[in-house]
């Protein structure tokens, strides 16, 4: 084999096997060998363009892996062949591909500057680029921040340490762990695992605790997930089956106060009272809503998923919300969140009057879009307090799940992770684990076929329903921490961290003149 294709070829691979330590297989000691041999071929090559594709298809190995499970979307689509999500799945990895492609080319460029071998200034760059490069990752054109390479510290433990740094800094940590084991594997240097063990260590202090005692009066959430996948959806009686099987598994009043919270979009009637009479098909909103209040006791909450209609000035249907309804015990509506952070061709079609005409739909069907909200929001739930929400793909923004000026006491992340196979549920579950870690904020997580789950505030599973199977949940409202010092700072973790590692840099430079 000739030696120019040697490093692509290598590249590659690494880029596959950096991706096995997200969960489900959490191979996180793969992904540290996989980065190093990123951090060494970067090192190694010839010209800055070199440089560039080498960390161009580390990524678009990476990503295509890591984003796999998008295809299985694609099966449930009646107007696009399942084929075409193969496609999608690798043309998202071409373009995602760019980020560890600028920061490889960064770090080449320090290295041409220090020059000699691979050494603690070259890997701090790195890492310091790769955080930035991820957070402009999770926020150009709208954002796409599925699986940080900081998830991969879940497993191990050293993920608490979120709580102060945040993911992106976190996945900078990867890096500097990757770049540590190189440089003692290479016999060159030894003080940066120095630098390492320092929040790994750190890490160990902030493990979660025993669950404390509940009063019998406490709280308490239930869960439901009743394993009805899309295949089913219009079918015969799907809308009623569906509800029918919500309403058997939510139980009923008990001498505790509840929070019953349902899947998002389970509830296929409409709950609000004011829409032209044609939209209802011939089911009351007020009948729906009083057969879920009839599963509540007097301080209960159901708190469910479903579908608004958004109507215009001119009486015209403009779009719908992806919501959240919170229904009171006497069955009426105690409020209403709509999703703000939507997904491109998911929930809406960009430049539909373009692409509708060329044959492309969204993944959801319909000729309306779903329409954002500002932005992260809070229902109040009486005797309770604040409970913030997040839908579905909305949890994983790292820094922007939470209302800036109100902090909610828990948050509710209802989800359909039916559309996604084998591996994105529980990609999507570890990424919500962390947000709660990041915001020291439990977390209620219902999905139709699962991984439903309760969270504590240091991402610890307190209670979980696996995927396939039908089931409900029923546990103590796990209690918030204190806000965190991310939950303070937010993303401008971002620029710290990154300008700390090159201020640590320098530091290393001038020590070695």
């Amino acid at each position: 084999m000739r030696r120019s294709w040697t490093a692509p070829l290598l590249a590659i691979a690494s880029g596959f096997a950096s991706a096995l330590g997200f969960a489900p297989t959490d191979w996180w000691p793969v992904t540290l060998v996989a980065v190093a041999v990123l951090l060494w071929l970067v090192h190694d090559a010839p010209s800055f363009k070199r440089a560039l594709l080498i960390g161009w298809l580390f990524g678009v190995a990476h990503f295509t892996l890591g984003n796999s499970w998008i295809q299985h979307a694609f099966d449930y689509q009646q107007e696009m062949p399942p084929e075409l999500g193969y496609g999608a799945v690798v043309l998202l990895a071409l373009y995602l591909a760019v980020y560890p492609a600028a920061a490889a080319g960064l770090a080449w460029r320090w290295g041409r500057v220090t020059g000699g071998p691979p050494d603690e200034r070259y890997v701090l760059v790195f890492a310091s680029a790769w955080i930035v490069t991820e957070w402009l990752r999770a926020t150009m054109f709208t954002g796409y921040s599925w699986n940080p390479l900081g998830m991969v510290w879940l497993a191990p433990g050293v993920a608490q340490i979120a709580s102060f740094i945040g993911t992106y800094a976190l996945s900078g940590l990867v890096v500097l762990a990757s770049g540590a084991g190189l440089l003692l594997a290479a016999g060159l240097r030894w003080r940066l695992g120095a630098i390492v063990a320092v929040p790994v260590i750190a890490s160990l202090f902030l493990q979660p605790g025993a669950q404390p005692d509940y009063a019998t009066d406490h709280p308490r959430v239930r869960i439901v997930q009743p394993n009805i996948g899309q295949e089913f959806v219009g079918t015969d009686g799907y809308k009623e089956a569906v509800f029918q099987k919500l309403l058997s598994l939510s139980g009923g009043p008990a001498p505790y106060p509840r929070i019953l919270a349902w899947p998002e979009g389970t509830v296929n009637f409409y709950l609000e009272d004011d829409y032209p009479f044609e939209w209802y098909e011939g089911v009351s909103p007020a009948v729906t809503r009083a057969r879920i209040a009839a599963r509540l006791g007097e301080r209960d909450i159901a708190l469910v998923g479903g579908t608004a209609l958004i109507f215009g000035a001119d009486g015209e249907l403009a779009g719908a919300g992806n919501s959240v309804f919170a229904i009171a015990p006497s069955g009426e509506l105690a409020g209403r969140y709509d999703k703000a952070h939507l997904v491109p061709y998911g929930e809406y079609l960009p430049m539909r009057s373009i692409l509708q005409p060329l044959g492309l739909s969204r993944l959801v069907m319909g000729d309306i879009d779903f329409l954002p909200s500002p932005g992260p929001s809070n229902l109040s739930i009486p005797g309770i307090g604040l409970a913030g929400m997040q839908i579905c793909y909305e949890i994983i923004f790292s820094g922007q799940v939470v209302n800036d000026t109100q902090r909610p006491q828990f948050l509710f992340n209802p989800s359909n992770d039916a559309w996604f196979g084998y591996t994105g549920p529980p990609q999507h579950l570890s990424q919500a684990r962390m947000r709660a870690i990041e915001e020291g904020l439990p977390i209620l997580r219902s999905t139709p076929t699962g991984i439903s789950a309760v969270i504590g505030a240091k991402g610890e599973l307190i209670a979980t329903i696996p995927g396939g199977v039908e089931g409900a949940i029923e546990v103590p409202l796990p209690a918030p921490r204190e806000p965190t010092f991310f939950a303070r700072v937010g993303n401008w973790m971002v620029i710290l961290s990154a300008l700390l590692l090159i201020a640590i840099a320098f530091a290393f430079r001038r020590a070695r003149r």
